[in-house]
């Protein structure tokens, strides 16, 4: 027993979560976390007494169905046709799960087998690395580089070997704030195809795009079949809590992700599985409204972070904003930010915790601007001491 570690070797390195840490942190100094990424107001009112109202008829009060109930089923596969022109089966071709995070587990755990690669954008988020870690898989990263993290997609291709099994795509991208364009994701259609290489998609922001839109990849050429594309309730509606996601792709990939997803959680969520359904049947204007009033606190924390003295790097998506430290005369963001909450009061994320070659993100630090104005007007002030 002594001889082993207790701790499966290929979760060496992953240990807590910098959110936990981070937002530990920010308890115990009462400084205004701007760093893991859940908003500080609920999301609309209908949509948490749909919750209720299901609660109360005893609607999911028990396990819910595995694949998740018709009602979500359908009103996902009704949001994909509305927003993004994408038909899918809501018996075959759709799939609830815990969150987004549970829908990546699920589908690396059943897609991959040990020694296969999978070449995802770096920095990514930190649950790609443990899921690709417990399917035995290699992590390939393809780094982002400021000012504009574009892909740099003949670095790609010269990525892709023999023992390429997938590519990780999240897009909106955390926590750069990257949306790819129609050039880049026709190229990496192009390479998907003639590699015949698996593609998982990310695309929890999917409604957070503050100019063009959000394209998905399945909608592509030849992608449709060999596309897993994954988005949740979380970030659109705001209610992380409830960790509701889905996923859509063809029957065979949607079997399998289900299989492994089956012995993860089985079914989670069950009253706000209705709730959600409800949810994704608002009216345009509410997911316009939401992604302006976002648009409007980026810029207001934007503007804040560089009347700071930050670089700013403004993002295309999500609701991250990273930066670059260096102009304050630091170098180390890990460090910068463990001591940042004693400096001004105020928690954020260090970027190098997303990377593999942990130097290129050394000096970028994560914000997050989905708090009420006058959390993100306090945050400024209690920056501008630095």
């Amino acid at each position: 027993m002594e001889a082993r570690p207790l701790l499966n070797r290929r979760l060496n390195g992953l240990g807590t979560t910098i959110f936990a840490e981070m937002s530990a942190l920010a308890t115990a100094t009462g400084s205004i976390n701007l760093g893991q990424g859940f908003p500080d107001t609920d999301g609309p009112e209908e949509v948490r007494e749909a919750a209720v109202r299901a609660l109360r008829e005893g609607r999911g009060n028990q396990y819910p169905p595995g694949p998740g109930i018709p009602e979500l089923r359908t009103a996902v596969a009704e949001h994909q046709q509305r927003f993004h022109g994408l038909t899918y089966d809501p018996d075959t071709e759709v799939l609830v799960t815990a969150g987004a995070t549970e829908a990546i587990a699920a589908a690396l755990l059943a897609l991959l087998e040990p020694g296969d690669e999978v070449i995802a954008f770096e920095p990514f988020y930190d649950s790609y690395a443990a899921c690709i870690a417990m399917a035995g898989a290699v992590r390939v990263p393809l780094t982002l580089r400021p000012p504009a993290f574009r892909p740099d997609l003949d670095e790609l291709r010269a990525l892709i070997t023999p023992r390429t099994r997938l590519l990780l795509i999240n897009t909106p991208h955390n926590p750069t704030g990257l949306v790819l364009n129609a050039d880049e994701l026709r190229t990496l259609a192009e390479l998907a195809v003639e590699h015949d290489l698996l593609v998982v998609t990310d695309e929890v922001y999917e409604h957070l795009v503050f100019s063009g839109g959000h394209h998905p990849l399945a909608a592509l050429p030849g992608m449709r079949e060999r596309t897993v594309s994954i988005s949740s309730a979380g970030k659109t509606f705001s209610f992380t809590g409830w960790k509701v996601g889905w996923v859509t792709g063809s029957p065979e990939l949607v079997a399998a992700v289900r299989t492994a997803k089956q012995y993860l959680t089985y079914v989670s969520a069950g009253p706000f599985q209705y709730a959600v359904a409800e949810a994704l049947r608002l009216p345009d204007e509410y997911f316009d409204g939401f992604r302006a009033d976002l648009l409007r606190k980026r810029d207001l924390l934007a503007d804040g972070l560089a009347e700071a003295g930050f670089r700013v790097f403004v993002p295309e998506g999500t609701y991250f904003i990273t930066t670059d430290i260096t102009p304050l005369g630091e170098k180390d963001g890990a460090d910068f930010c463990r001591s940042l909450p004693e400096r001004c009061g105020v928690v954020a994320i260090p970027n190098a915790v997303f990377y593999d070659n942990t130097d290129e993100g050394r000096s970028l630090v994560r914000f997050t601007f989905c708090k009420r104005d006058e959390v993100l007007r306090e945050a400024v002030e209690r920056l501008r001491r630095l």
